[in-house]
């Protein structure tokens, strides 16, 4: 088995300037977690990009663990347990940068209705609030592209047989993002400062590793 873990980010989207699921991995970029490298790649937030780009990764890296993040306007770190085989944009105010609106589509047409995660988040879950990080289990992980990631990795560590630990993390805005809203009057969001985030995803990747078999 390889020895690598693969984080991905996001790149910024809407008004903002930075993403912080992309300012999160990247601090991960090259460094060892006990004996696992840990490789970051940002992912552009183009509808028909995200799963070519999530399959060369895969190919090329062939990693033990694949854990990727993305911006939510949620207040706590969120393990997500599902992907669903579904895009849609049709009630949202925000769209993909390549100003794509997908409405009622199917992602993979002869795959299944949904994938589960296959990181062990109970145990995240648990290491999470025990450092008094606001944590959760989620049970949508949207119809964006967060989703969308979450299900062609899942899709292609199935369809492959790939021996592979994946999910999904959804991770609260930075400051610098809930503030830039205040003053542009468009709406309160919580948010969460960079230090607690990446400490986030180390535990994540720590506890994940626990669990993988050499």
């Amino acid at each position: 088995m390889s020895e690598i873990v693969v984080l991905t980010g996001f790149e910024p989207f809407a008004d903002f300037q930075v993403n912080p699921s992309w300012e999160a991995a990247k601090t991960f970029d090259d460094k060892e977690i006990g004996s696992f490298k840990v490789k970051s790649f940002q992912i552009p937030l183009a509808y028909k990009e995200i799963k070519p780009t999530i399959t060369r990764i895969i190919g090329a890296q062939k990693p033990a663990v694949i854990i990727s993040l993305g911006q939510s306007y949620r207040s706590l770190i969120s393990l997500e347990k599902v992907a669903i085989n579904f895009a849609d944009l049709t009630e949202s105010t925000i769209l993909y940068n390549c100003e794509t609106r997908p409405k009622d589509d199917t992602l993979e047409p002869n795959a299944p209705a949904a994938y589960f995660t296959t990181l062990p988040i109970r145990k995240i879950l648990n290491k999470l609030r025990q450092n008094n990080i606001p944590a959760e289990i989620s049970y949508t992980a949207g119809t964006f592209g967060c989703n969308q990631i979450f299900f062609y990795t899942m899709h292609k560590i199935r369809s492959d047989r790939l021996d592979m630990r994946a999910g999904f993390m959804h991770i609260p805005c930075l400051p610098s993002q809930a503030a830039q809203l205040q003053k542009a009057r468009k709406g309160k969001i919580p948010s969460m400062n960079l230090d607690t985030t990446t400490k986030a995803v180390e535990i994540a990747i720590k506890a994940t590793l626990g669990n993988v078999k050499k």
